[in-house]
This record gives structure tokens, C-alpha cells and sequence, in this order.
């Protein structure tokens, strides 16, 4: 991964948008450098598993951003 900071780290609000990268190299470097400190990764804990399916890390992410806005606005 490029970024350190996991995806469960983020505080998700309404309004926000996710952008996410090819499974085998992540995020272009251009965005990395505009908008490093609001990137995230999902980890793996499989180093024999090259990279997540898109749709699986998608699914991930969006479910945790989900639960932490309706927990802030039921």
C-alpha cells in the first residue's frame, strides 16, 4: 500500500466521496499528492494475496463509512 492510515481511521460524513484505485496498483500518484492525507487502505492480512477485488474493498469501505453516519445522524 501507499498510505499507512486505515480505512476504519476515517471520519466519514454525509456528502463525502470515495475514490478508489485499480486492485494491482492503487490510487495514481497524482491524486496520492494532492490528497495523501485523505487517503486510506484496507488492509490484508494474506501476503499471499496480491491485492483485494475491487468491488470487495468498495463493499468494505462503504459499509463502515454507512455505519458511522448513521450512527452520528440516525
Amino acid at each position: 500500500t501507499k498510505v499507512d492510515r486505515l480505512y476504519y481511521e476515517a471520519q466519514f460524513r454525509p456528502g463525502d466521496y470515495l475514490i478508489f484505485g485499480k486492485e494491482t496498483k492503487g490510487l495514481p500518484e497524482e491524486i496520492l499528492a494532492l490528497y495523501r492525507d485523505r487517503c486510506y487502505t484496507v488492509p490484508m492480512s494474506n501476503n499471499h494475496i496480491r491485492s483485494l477485488n475491487l468491488a470487495m474493498s468498495a463493499g468494505i469501505v462503504l459499509y463502515e463509512g454507512l455505519r458511522q453516519i448513521r450512527i452520528k445522524h440516525p
